[in-house]
């Protein structure tokens, strides 16, 4: 078995375990904080528990980082663990939430996705789709470093990747961002304790046409970049008018 797929198995059971373990803990808050069913406005979480949320968060994407970087031969592919990683999680997590709650009741259910650095809303289906790319992303890139071909992004492809990116995020926050920021400015000039709550935010509508366009360019620096390895891969097997072209990594 090549190194890229014997660590597959390992990063995928550490995803799996993590997403179980998140769907956990979020089983024990919704008995202690919404033990008549999780719903918006969410005000029944005090503000130091919402701190406590926002470090387990982080501590969440530190660890993700760390496996990828324990995993990843180079740049890429550290980058490309840490995905994989990242959906796998993400997906099991709401398998879990489904297997002992019964909950989401369909793809199209509200969550809170995220804290940081604001609260991030959307319908499940939402994180959903992102993961699956995050998973496709990762498998190609380990499955082209194991064959010789270098893995990095042109500038292209990048810039798309994070463009799409922030678009995503836009789509998740900029609905609560309008509800509470005017609040959260007045807290701040008038000197008051920030309150990081969602207060009494309830989602409506989801800007499905922002996020379609984020994720069509993340889709896109996806396919670009299958495109260019697969060409760079063909290219270097015997018989290729490519044959003996070295990578970026070999030159």
């Amino acid at each position: 078995m090549k190194q890229g797929r014997r660590t597959l198995v390992w990063v995928t059971a550490y995803g799996v375990a993590m997403g179980i373990a998140e769907a956990a803990v979020v089983i024990y808050l919704r008995r202690l904080y919404f033990p008549n069913g999780f719903q918006f406005p969410l005000w029944a979480v005090a503000n130091d528990i919402t701190l406590v949320e926002l470090w387990r968060e982080a501590s969440t994407i530190l660890m993700l980082a760390a496996v990828g970087a324990l995993a990843g031969r180079n740049r890429g592919e550290r980058f490309a663990w840490f995905l994989y990683a990242f959906g796998i999680w993400d997906l099991i997590y709401y398998v879990g939430l489904k297997l002992a709650l019964g909950w989401p009741e369909s793809l199209l259910t509200w969550d809170i996705l995220f804290l940081l650095p604001v609260p991030w809303v959307g319908p499940v289906i939402a994180p959903c789709i992102l993961a699956i790319v995050m998973i496709a992303f990762g498998i190609t890139v380990v499955r082209f470093t194991d064959e010789g071909i270098a893995v990095d992004m042109s500038p292209r492809e990048r810039a798309l990747l994070w463009l799409g990116a922030l678009v995503v995020i836009v789509s998740f926050t900029i609905d609560w961002v309008k509800f509470e920021g005017p609040r959260i400015i007045e807290n701040i000039q008038a000197h008051r304790q920030f309150d990081y709550r969602v207060g009494g935010f309830v989602p409506v509508t989801f800007p499905w046409l922002i996020f379609l366009v984020g994720t069509a360019m993340i889709v896109t620096a996806f396919v670009l970049f299958r495109q260019r390895l697969g060409a760079d891969l063909r290219s270097r097997r015997p018989g290729s008018a490519g044959v003996g072209i070295p990578s970026r990594e070999e030159a």
